[in-house]
């Protein structure tokens, strides 16, 4: 009876997230400048100027907050699997640093190379940097679970800095800034599809989630249990790097996103990946919607990058997760 019960508890707090995120991406339909209200859009206007503005910019901005935001949140939860610490996600391991390289290198060198090709360079960068935080970790006597976070980001400060040395040596640190600043304001249709992609890694996540629950047990564990740890732990990170690419070169950066989400998921229903990759997805897209609320009625008419929102609670939540478990340790 105790377990049909707590199962119940979880499916009315699932349902209650889902109604949420709703709600939050009706209200994002209608904020904004232009006067797109649904007396606007059923008046009889021969423009028909609301409902233009309603397709063309609030849908798709409103699809890319969503996508951005759930997909972004499983590339952190599936960071944790594999590394095997809560405290790291694609801005804390140098995956979103060397997308960004990635990025610089195929403008610099091929810029009138199609978007999804550029996309890929910056997913390969983020692959390989990614590879390279996990091979230093090995050669790290790791005695603290901070130390991992703490690597990752010298790791990604060090590949920031080469990024913005050659972005100011060829006059690219407007682009740069854009790459690194994430913003959802000049989101239209035509320029969001490639998120999409990251609702099929999310997709992937889930199929593969007993695996990466298995693999974050360890090399040996996994090898016993007859699976291939090598192989799984490869298609964490390319998931992990094409979704960071992606919405790099969609939206630009959003940090803690992915080590927010699945930490708070995690105090609430546990650390099982196969129950808690709709949550992270849910909540996830929810807090991003919200950020992305707060960013635009803050100042209104005016907007502030959602990435400098984020980041504010994010860092926030961050110092409460570090203390939260640096108290349960004493």
């Amino acid at each position: 009876m105790g377990g049909a019960s707590h199962t119940g508890e979880k499916v009315r707090l699932l349902i209650t997230g889902l109604a949420i995120t709703a709600i939050l991406a009706v209200i994002s339909l209608f904020i904004g400048v232009s006067d797109v209200t649904p007396a606007a859009i059923f008046a009889p206007d021969p423009a028909d100027r609301a409902t233009q503005v309603l397709l063309i910019s609030r849908i798709p901005r409103t699809l890319a907050l969503i996508l951005a935001g759930s997909s972004l949140a499983i590339t952190g939860l599936v960071m944790q699997m594999i590394v095997r610490n809560r405290f790291v996600e694609p801005s804390t391991a140098g995956t979103m640093e060397s997308a960004a390289l990635g990025f610089l290198v195929v403008t610099l060198f091929a810029p009138g190379w199609p978007i999804m090709a550029k996309m890929l360079v910056a997913a390969s960068f983020a692959l390989a940097g990614t590879a390279l935080f996990l091979r230093i970790l090995r050669y790290v006597p790791l005695r603290d679970v901070l130390l991992v976070p703490l690597v990752g980001i010298m790791l990604g400060g060090v590949i920031s800095a080469i990024t913005t040395f050659f972005a100011y040596r060829y006059n690219l640190m407007a682009s740069l800034l854009a790459w690194e600043m994430g913003d959802f304001s000049g989101v239209l249709r035509g320029r969001y599809e490639l998120l999409w992609i990251g609702l099929a890694g999310t997709v992937t996540a889930y199929i593969a989630a007993d695996r990466f629950t298995v693999a974050g047990m360890g090399r040996d564990f996994t090898t016993n249990l007859g699976l291939n740890y090598k192989a799984v732990m490869t298609l964490g990170l390319v998931i992990v790097s094409i979704v960071s690419a992606i919405v790099l070169v969609s939206v630009g950066s959003i940090p803690f996103l992915g080590l927010i989400i699945p930490n708070v998921v995690s105090l609430m229903i546990g650390d099982n990946m196969r129950h808690t990759v709709p949550w992270v997805a849910i909540f996830g897209a929810a807090f991003v919607l919200a950020c992305d609320i707060v960013g635009r009625v803050i100042r209104y008419p005016y907007e502030i990058p959602i990435s400098v929102v984020v980041g504010v609670i994010g860092s926030g939540l961050f110092l409460y997760l570090l203390l939260r478990r640096r108290y349960n340790a004493s």
